[in-house]
This record gives C-alpha cells, structure tokens and sequence, in this order.
C-alpha cells in the first residue's frame, strides 16, 4: 500500500529533486559535449567507469558553484567511496567541464583534491583514496566569492601526505592539469596521464607566454613525453582514459587497503618454463639480453606491471605475482647505460623501494650492474647524492630483499642492491661476477705507474698477466666457499627459491 506524502514532505522532496538534478546535470549538455569531442567524460562518468556497479555513495552532491548570474551550479569536484573489485576506496574526480575543475576555495571546507573531505575520509577509514584529475587548480571566479586574497602559506595541506603513510594513494591525470592540482598528481604512490588529452604544468601556456613571452603548446609544454621521460613526475602513461583507469585497478590490485594489512594472494596461478632462463640470458657479460623476458620467466604468468617504464630505464620496476603472492620486482636492464645507475633509476629505485616497504611488499632484485654511471655529466648531476639515496632506501626497508646476483656488481652501485636486515638473502648464478670495481679497470688504476713504467711493447702482456692474477684471486667461488653469498644456485631453480622466501614473508605477522 502506498502511503500519501503530506504537503510539507512534497515541498522540500521536490527542492531535494531539483538541486540533485542541478548536480547530476554537471556543467550541462553543451559542455558535456564538448568534452566528450575531445574524448573525455565527466567526473560522475569517469568513476563510473573504474568502480564496481551501483557501488558509489556520492558525497556532498548539493555543492554549488558560483555564477555571474546567481544560478545555481554543480560542484566542481564530486567525492564519496565507492568498490572496485569488491573493496571500498575513498574516490574524488574533478570536474573540468564545471569552471575547470577548479579548487573549491569558496567552500567552508574542501570536498577534497588539495586536502579536504574524501582525503580526511580515507584516512580516517583506512581505505585506498583513487583520484581522477583533471582541474585547472586556482581559479580567480572561486577567488572572488571569498572577498579577499588568501595568504597561500595558511592555506593547509592536511591530510594529503599523512595519506601517503597509511594507505595506497593513485592518481590518474586525465586531462588538462595546472597548479594544485598538477601537484597533486605527485603526492601519490602511483600515478597515470593519458597521451590524447593529458598535460600538466604549474603554470599552462598562457602563464608561460604572459611570464616569458614564449609561445608553447601544452603537450609541449607538459605532455606525457615530459612528465614519463624527462622529470618523471608521472610514472605510467595511457593512451586514453579507459586504459588509464584500468592500470589504476590494475596496481591497486597488487596492494592492501593499508599499512596494517598485507596484500591479498590468489589461489590460481600458473608457472612459466624455467628452461627459458638459460636461453634469455646470456653467461657472456658484453651481450645484452631482454630483462622483460627475465621477469616475466621468473613470477606468475602474465602478472608483471612495470612501473615507470619511460624513466630511468637502466633498471625496471614492478609488480609481480609468486605462486599468488604479490612482489616488488627490481631488475638492472644492460640495454641501457649498461645496466648503471644513474640520476633517473636511482630515484626511480628509492620511490619504488620506500612504496614496497610501506606496504610489507618482499622485494627481488635481478642486479646486474657495473655500477654508479660514470663521466663528467654524471657528476655534474649529482649522480652520488642521488645513488646515496638509492642505497639508503633500499638499506633501511624492513621488508626481505632477495638479491639475485644474475651477472655483474660492482662498487657502490651493487651495494645498492641489496640489505643487510635478518631476513634478506643473496643468491648467485654462476655467471655472477663482482667487486670492487671489473678488474680490467682496477688494473689499470691500480698499476697506472708500472704500466707507464714498462716498455711499450710489453705493457700489453704486463697487464694480462695483472688481470689474471686478480681475476684467479677474486674469484666468486672462492666467495661462495667463504660463505661471501649465502647460495649459489642454478638459475632455473630462482623462482622456487623467491617462492619459499616470499610465502615465509607472508607468514609473518606484521609489526614484528
């Protein structure tokens, strides 16, 4: 039986009516179509499209934006939590299509984007926070609702990096990003822009043209090419939307809901034919191989996701599974700068090491490197101060790193390859080879004087003679006897070694 609502209720359900169809209208169907033209959705679409089915629980729907003529508008930022895959996520997208997404200043508090609501909610349930960005950061409409110009030094951050230390934080640059908001990509642990319409800046083309006289387009300016290559601000790219929320589902897959829980593992999996490894890589350390071809031989079928492929390339970072277990994968790659490290990897490595150990992620490291890049461009940037950092995460992480000495190590940078905590472990193939730098070098260095000193025509015969000696007195087996590493092995038994390692990583109850 259907009860009569009284007059009064009628009234206020129908202004309750009214203002959710002013907010589900977004910014109306002109500008909505505008950017479905360029191949970009709405806020409300955008989480749609990456949470489970009926699953968003919207809040703070009835916020307005201001208007020159008082209408009423939707918000430029729509929050709330949501499911994806079945697990609750705090999620916030902002709405370009509504005064450019722009950063709620008006408001008697943030819904979210540069601190607020949905990043307090996430931290206060301990929930995965997923941010959609597309907004221009600033706006001077939004400034001028408040009636004075704000001291930017008050303005607080809380709690955008607090976040950072108890649950995963992704971002997916979808559009045009300026300001704030382009920051806010960064202060993520994982990040994600599209190559048809993503571009950000602190300062968009007209900034630069008004502040330098330089006329630049925006991709130019702060495309994918910029941000995954050169500053590394960006760690994924995607061609368009679709794909880039998918790799946001894809990698939050591989991490807990927070910092009191470990990821989840699945019971199906399947191996790959270990018998590859010794055709992938080669004993010969002048010869280059497809590290890619490595790791994927090594975890679970078809569960590596690289991240940041674009930058610092001499060393490969990802996820992976092992026997269902989520991994952190770190992988020296030759076919670059030979495998050194350099400004780029040794950030990309510190970045990626810190997120593994906050997340009790075991680590397995594939080394093969001759070392910190040498040359005078190197130590002009500051290749030592930030290998030092390298090394420092990866010394410090708590969690087990299983160092697999696959070919080369040498001097500082192999240092950074592994860690001394109780319970990492090193294993080496026996196409292993390390010191304190490759002898060949180290000859020479060392016996510089004496080299000079010889006649010509025998320097060439004093130096292999040199060598051989080194090379008899530095060799890995006489380590191994030593119990310099603590096991050599065959390389087609790497993976059943990681497995037994990483399922005792698990067993382990955190905080002890």
């Amino acid at each position: 039986m259907t009860r009569k609502i009284t007059p009064e209720w009628e009234a206020l359900l129908f202004e309750l009516d009214r203002r959710r169809e002013i907010a589900l209208a977004s910014s109306g169907p002109e500008r909505i179509a505008r950017e479905h033209k360029y191949g970009r959705s709405t806020a409300r679409e955008r989480i749609a499209k990456i949470s489970d089915p009926g699953s968003f629980l919207e809040i703070g729907t009835f916020v307005t934006t201001p208007t020159e003529d008082g209408s009423l508008l939707a918000s430029t930022f729509v929050c709330g939590v949501c499911e994806i895959d079945g697990r609750p996520v705090a999620i916030g997208a902002e709405d370009y299509s509504v005064e450019g997404g722009g950063t709620g200043v008006h408001l008697a508090r943030y819904k979210g984007g540069w601190g607020g609501f949905v990043e307090e909610f996430a931290l206060g349930y301990k929930i995965p926070l997923v941010m959609l960005i597309n907004g221009v950061g600033g706006s001077v409409i939004l400034q001028d609702q408040i009636g004075y110009p704000e001291l930017q030094s008050a303005n607080p951050t809380y709690p955008m990096f607090e976040l950072l230390d108890h649950v995963p934080v992704l971002a997916a640059v979808l559009g045009p990003t300026a300001g704030s908001s382009a920051a806010r990509a960064h202060i993520s642990h994982f990040s994600v822009m599209t190559s048809d319409n993503g571009c950000l800046f602190a300062g968009g083309p007209p900034v630069v043209k008004q502040a330098l006289g330089l006329d630049i387009d925006k991709f130019a300016l702060g495309g994918v090419a910029i941000h995954t290559r050169a500053s590394g601000l960006i760690d994924n790219q995607a061609e368009n939307e679709d794909e880039a929320l998918a790799q946001v589902k894809q990698v939050l897959a591989y991490l807990p809901d927070n910092v009191s829980a470990r990821p989840s593992t699945r019971s199906e999996w399947q191996a790959n034919d270990q018998e590859d490894l010794l055709t992938i890589v080669s004993p010969t350390l002048r010869r280059a191989y497809d590290v890619h071809a490595l790791v994927r031989c090594l975890v679970d079928q078809d569960t590596f996701f690289e991240i940041a492929p674009d930058y610092g390339r001499s060393l490969r970072t990802g996820f992976a599974r092992i026997e269902g277990h989520t991994i952190g994968i770190l992988a020296s790659d030759a076919r670059f700068v030979a495998g050194s490290l350099e400004v780029q990897s040794s950030l990309k490595q510190a970045k990626f090491v810190e997120l593994c150990d906050r997340f009790h992620i075991p680590i397995a490291y594939l080394v093969d490197v001759p070392g910190f890049l040498v040359g005078p461009k190197a130590e002009e940037a500051g290749v030592l101060k930030f290998g030092a950092m390298a090394l420092r995460a990866i010394q410090q992480a708590k969690v087990p790193v299983i160092t697999v000495q696959v070919r080369r190590s040498y001097g500082l940078g192999g240092v950074a390859t592994g860690s001394r905590n109780p319970m990492s472990i090193r294993f080496v193939w026996p196409s292993a080879a390390w010191g304190d730098m490759p002898i060949e070098g180290g000859v020479e260095a060392a016996f510089r004087g004496q080299l000079d000193a010889a006649p010509p025509e025998l320097r060439a015969a004093l130096k292999a003679e040199l060598t051989k000696r080194f090379e008899e007195q530095t060799s890995i087996w006489r380590a191994i006897e030593n119990f310099g590493a603590e096991e050599m092995i065959d390389p087609r038994d790497t993976r059943k070694y990681l497995a037994r390692l990483v399922k005792l990583a698990y067993r382990k109850t955190l905080g002890t």
